[in-house]
């Protein structure tokens, strides 16, 4: 399947919505400790990096093949999980944790892998339409 086929955004579209959805990120982990709910983190981190791992894939499958898309989405969310983490030393009632960031990438692989099969599956879709 070639990365034409990937197309539910245009390039610059799922390159810009993924930096905003960073930005909303960097914006979360900018509340003090104090505003954040107890209880909800790890999901949190994984939704949020879910998303994040789904428009990056988005935004890699217009530049490359699906595979290399889904490894380059789920490492560059990653290694933004890592700056995130080191972030949040300087926040108010905030600490890393080895553990949110393991979140941040379980999650981001989750988004990715929905993507790839998500769009897969619309492509075989539209085919199938087409041939009618």
């Amino acid at each position: 399947m070639q990365a034409r086929t990937f197309r539910p955004l245009t390039r610059r579209s799922a390159w810009a919505a993924s930096v905003l959805w960073m930005g909303a990120i960097f914006g979360f982990s900018s509340l003090p400790g104090s505003s954040v709910p107890g209880g909800i983190g790890g999901y949190a981190h994984f939704g949020a990096y879910a998303l994040l791992g789904a428009l990056l894939f988005v935004a890699f499958a217009h530049e490359t093949e699906p595979g290399r898309a889904v490894a380059y989405a789920v490492l560059t969310a990653s290694l933004y999980g890592v700056t995130d983490e080191f972030h949040q030393a300087f926040v108010p009632g905030r600490v890393p944790d080895a553990a949110d960031w393991g979140m941040d990438t379980l999650g981001a692989l989750a988004g990715a892998l929905t993507a790839l099969y998500a769009l897969r599956a619309l492509a075989r879709h539209r085919e199938g339409s087409a041939g009618r």
